[in-house]
């Protein structure tokens, strides 16, 4: 007996022994490849920082990526769903598909030098990056040329496939691509994003859907013959009124928001046409419609009670994340074998300036070189990933790209994510996104397991159907009028 149990620990530290040193060999391979095309990429995400191209507007940026992935043996296919910047790389080896995603819009009103300082640039968009989302299609498509190497060298059957996906701010790019069926023959689909930590948990999101209100009246002297007009704005004032007045009665994890996009342009003329912008969220898509629904018709009384017309267009709609924790737990478990972040002096002396700058932030410096721990969460904001990881089984991560205790959307992140410190996160990121696909390409039992855990998700009775509805893209979503 005594026998038979010590020839079945000598297997079984055998077996362990070849997974470490195989796991080792794996993890030698990414690195060699992440340094080989270091400068490469980090000058693309450098290029796309520059560019800061709006929504769907992306025209170099999807260009500056997809040409990287071309030079890398890459076969690509652009202008995809009926998107001009939206783009396929793909390696084809055979066997599985694993996508990983990239995105490469900036945001409106935040153009942003690098300084530690607010100092706007006068630049050709007016955009920055202030979600990163430069570093999150260049580390991406590193990862990509990564994960393509090894399958050559090891002469693996798989597929890679990077994911070109413009317009995530409001534009929803992803969902007309998983509407259009480019993700039907995926197995796994991995992401990232840049934040101010780094973690990679089961996260869920909110679910969204946004529209543009219009409201148009009659213009008159607004002192000579003010009976004559019918006010635009006064339509656009009460829907905000009564869309107010409406959230002491709305589920408390709601979240609804919106901005005047036109108002008029002389407060001695009655304003003709006005009009608002409102995003409605909430961690359930079923509810989101709902309450979407009491926004409209908040919209309709308005124009009924300031005797002017109403119309409305509905921009974007996004799913909530739907986490998978098979393929989640891989990608904690590679965050945490590479480690967090360490600044040199030159990068310390830039986060304390920055850090200055911060309004009760809620990271320190330093906690960049820490990795989270693995745990389920739920964010209040939302992403068109969302409606892939309800089609096919994804998982993410985040790796920090900003100074602790920098919020997204601020200029802040515009500055670290174009200096060292944002390219450090992205180098992470790519290590860690190489490095699962590759774990998951040598044991295809993961994506059994992953695509069960999918099916026990949705639902048996599960029908995918957009919550922006058989809309084209809004590719002028962004444009000024």
């Amino acid at each position: 007996m005594d026998r038979k149990k010590n020839i079945f620990q000598r297997k079984s530290i055998g077996f362990i022994t070849f997974v470490l040193i195989s796991n080792i060999i794996i993890a030698e391979d990414i690195i060699h490849s992440i340094n080989e095309h270091k400068h490469n990429f980090e000058d693309v995400a450098l290029e796309i920082w520059e560019f800061a191209e709006l929504g769907y507007q992306e025209i170099k940026s999807s260009n500056r990526l997809a040409e990287s992935l071309e030079n890398q043996g890459f076969k690509i296919e652009k202008g995809v769903a009926g998107i001009p910047t939206a783009f396929i790389a793909e390696f084809n080896n055979g066997g599985p598909v694993i996508g990983i995603l990239g995105e490469f819009d900036a945001l409106p009103g935040l153009a942003q030098t690098n300084s530690p300082f607010k100092e706007v640039i006068n630049n050709s968009t007016g955009a920055g990056h202030a979600c990163g989302h430069h570093l999150f299609g260049a580390a991406s498509a590193w990862a990509a040329v990564a994960v393509k190497e090894w399958l050559v060298k090891n002469n693996i059957k798989g597929t890679i496939r990077f994911y070109g996906t413009p317009a995530e701010e409001g534009g929803s790019g992803k969902v007309y691509m998983v509407r259009e069926g480019l993700f039907k023959d995926v197995d796994v689909v991995l992401h990232w994003h840049p934040d101010d930590n780094n973690s990679a948990n089961s996260r869920t999101s909110n679910a969204n859907k946004s529209a543009r209100f219009t409201f148009n009246g009659i213009s008159a002297h607004a002192a000579g013959s003010p009976e004559q007009g019918r006010s635009a704005l006064d339509g656009v004032e009460a829907m905000n009124h009564m869309v107010n007045m409406m959230r002491e009665h709305i589920p408390q994890e709601s979240r609804i928001h919106y901005v005047i996009t036109k108002g008029g342009l002389a407060p001695n003329v009655v304003p003709d046409i006005a009009e608002v912008y409102y995003y409605v969220r909430h961690p359930k898509m079923t509810v989101v419609d709902e309450l979407f629904l009491r926004v409209a018709n908040a919209a309709s009384g308005a124009a009924m009670g300031t005797d002017t017309n109403m119309s409305y267009e509905v921009m974007h709609g996004n799913f909530s994340l739907l986490p998978n924790d098979t393929i989640q737990k891989i990608v904690h478990k590679n965050l945490e074998s590479f480690g967090g972040i360490t600044y040199d002096e030159i990068e310390n002396k830039y986060a304390n300036e920055i850090y200055k700058t911060f309004i009760k932030p809620d990271n320190e410096i330093g906690s960049q070189e820490n990795i989270r721990p693995f745990r389920t969460s739920h964010g209040y904001g939302s992403t068109d990933v969302g409606d892939v990881s309800w089609n096919v089984p994804t998982a993410g991560l985040r790796t920090a790209t900003w100074v602790p205790g920098t919020a997204a959307h601020s200029w802040q992140a515009v500055a670290s994510g174009g200096t060292s410190i944002g390219l450090k996160g992205a180098e992470l990121a790519a290590k860690v996104l190489a490095k699962s696909a590759v774990e998951i390409f040598s044991d295809q039992t993961i994506i059994e397991q992953a695509k069960k855990e999918q099916r026990i998700r949705v639902g048996e009775n599960f029908n995918y159907k957009p919550l922006l509805g058989d809309r084209n893209p809004p590719l002028d979503y962004r444009k000024v009028n």
